[in-house]
């Protein structure tokens, strides 16, 4: 079959559109917020970051790329010396100022939603896929994310059929200082209860931990995240610096885990539901595992 002058021009026309917007597409990217990171690497644009911010440590690879600096205390000189096209970050990105600096000097500064659920998510991934061209990669990660999630959810009900959900306290601290305790409309506390814990914080936001916090409250179940120091050296600093924990009855049942602070930054990122199943585990340890 011989195509006619016209069709051979319409295949040829619709070639060189896709090549033409192709080549239009930002080529260099700068990343802040570790969550977006992980989801611009898992959409395919792993090779157009140029720089990333301190909390994007995942995968390993991104530790190699030039750091702009903690997400919420950017500098304009920083971002501009590594040329972007594009600078992308949640709403937690900052101070205003370096942003309008930025796009002063002709950035493409786009930003996405921190709000941990899975309708911001949705809109996140279909923001960044159409930014990178990978729509329908998005749509692929988001059908996973919310299967698993519904799994997740599935086999929470089951343990809290057995067992009542314990009292969980969640401490985000630095090399063991005074660490911040997780309340409600946060990131930590969305995870805490899609593994079903129960939060007994019940301020707002994150808030200092001190002995008078802690009155009253018999946590069977700390969870701690520590943004310096990981593993043993992390538990030994919190317990060191703060020895009324060591009292509670999660200290003393040994019901004690960690948790990556990289993941409670830029909302829900693709390694969360592997961490709730962790932490499913350790909340109910006479369970079967949830499946990961």
């Amino acid at each position: 079959m011989r195509l006619s002058t016209s069709a051979i021009a319409l295949v040829v026309g619709l070639l060189v559109n896709h090549e033409a917007h192709a080549s239009e597409q930002p080529q260099r990217w700068v990343s802040a917020g570790g969550a977006l990171s992980e989801w611009v690497v898992a959409l395919g644009g792993e090779s157009k970051l140029v720089g990333v911010d301190t909390t994007s440590q995942h995968p390993e690879s991104l530790k190699a790329l030039p750091s702009i600096g903690y997400q919420r205390q950017l500098s304009a000189e920083g971002i501009l010396s590594l040329r972007p096209q594009v600078l992308v970050g949640t709403e937690e990105m900052g101070p205003p100022p370096v942003l309008a600096q930025v796009r002063s000097a002709g950035v493409q500064v786009d930003l996405f939603s921190a709000q941990p659920d899975l309708p911001t998510l949705k809109g996140n991934l279909e923001h960044l896929g159409a930014l990178l061209g990978n729509e329908a990669k998005a749509d692929q990660l988001f059908a996973g994310y919310e299967q698993a999630l519904a799994q997740q959810k599935a086999w929470v009900i089951q343990a809290q059929a057995r067992q009542k959900a314990p009292g969980v306290l969640l401490l985000l601290g630095h090399a063991g200082g005074k660490p911040l305790i997780a309340g409600k409309d946060t990131a930590a506390d969305w995870m805490l209860q899609q593994a079903g814990g129960h939060n007994l914080a019940t301020h707002s936001g994150y808030k200092p931990f001190s002995v008078e916090s802690l009155a009253g409250l018999s946590p069977e179940v700390l969870v701690f995240a520590d943004r310096a120091l990981t593993g043993d050296a992390a538990r030994v600093a919190l317990f060191k610096e703060n020895p009324i924990l060591a009292a509670t009855p999660a200290a003393k049942a040994n019901r004690v885990f960690e948790l990556d602070p990289t993941l409670l930054v830029g909302g829900l990122g693709p390694r969360i539901p592997q961490s709730l199943v962790a932490l499913s585990a350790g909340f109910y340890p006479s369970q079967p595992k949830p499946a990961p």
